[in-house]
């Protein structure tokens, strides 16, 4: 497969952040025990988007100093736990809480704005099958949420880190979807969606060659969008410009 084409990405050092938007944690000095696959760009932070932290995060948001997640007591039901990793601006994680009311879900996202935007949206429309942590994927998967606890996870557009030096910043790497294997339970699902074609064949290649994983499609194949999977406003921009989309859809074997 050949890369769509792309502006260039400068490569910028991450501002470190707290999870809970009122406290930091002092472990700015920490050395990452890993390659982040995010970079915090500075971006407009509205005034309503800065109040959705004062005035919801106490409904919607998780921190991850609070240890493991019990989503039985969060959520106050036993419910399938969907997680979806790099929200964005949530317009897909609305309509997935909208759309699937017998389901709870759990989004990450390191970016505050979008953050602020989904829970003024949440709140705007009284939904409540959703909880948000403003924290990195990777350590809120290794320290909140338990072995085999979650039903599905969803990862939609991923910054693909298309410079060959980049690459290793990919999020879907062997150790990662080793990881969701451990927290997803048997028979659960990864559904995932690129709009970058050498990204597309590197998660192809990744999760075929697990053997956590088996490829609904059959090895080497994607699948179509699945109707749970909404065509974002990013999508859409994406397709005007000529990208093409690719899913995949893998169960926990």
């Amino acid at each position: 497969m050949n890369p769509e084409s792309i502006e260039e990405m400068r490569d910028v050092a991450p501002a470190p952040e707290p999870s809970d938007p009122s406290q930091s944690d002092g472990r700015e000095g920490e050395k990452q025990r890993h390659i982040r696959s995010f970079v915090l760009r500075q971006g407009r932070f509205t005034p309503a988007q800065q109040r959705a932290f004062t005035e919801h995060w106490s409904r919607y948001g998780l921190s991850i100093e609070s240890g493991p997640l019990d989503a039985q007591r969060v959520f106050g039901r036993r419910a399938p736990l969907v997680l979806e990793i790099g929200f964005g601006n949530g317009e897909q994680l609305l309509s997935s809480a909208q759309r699937e009311p017998g389901k709870d879900f759990v989004g990450m996202e390191v970016h505050r704005p979008g953050v602020g935007r989904l829970m003024n949206a949440l709140a705007s429309h009284n939904v409540d099958n959703v909880r948000l942590y403003n924290d990195d994927a990777i350590a809120v998967l290794e320290r909140c949420i338990g072995p085999a606890t979650l039903d599905q996870a969803r990862i939609y557009f991923p910054d693909p880190w298309p410079k060959k030096r980049q690459q290793k910043r990919r999020l879907i790497q062997p150790r990662f979807v080793a990881l969701l294997a451990e927290r997803i339970a048997p028979a659960g699902v990864l559904h995932l969606a690129t709009d970058w074609a050498d990204y597309a064949g590197h998660m192809l290649a990744v999760l075929d060659a697990s053997p956590l994983w088996r490829n609904r499609a059959g090895k080497g194949a994607f699948v179509a969008r699945p109707d749970w999977r909404i065509e974002t406003h990013f999508e859409k921009r994406g397709r005007r410009l000529g990208h093409g989309v690719w899913d995949l859809l893998y169960d926990r074997c």
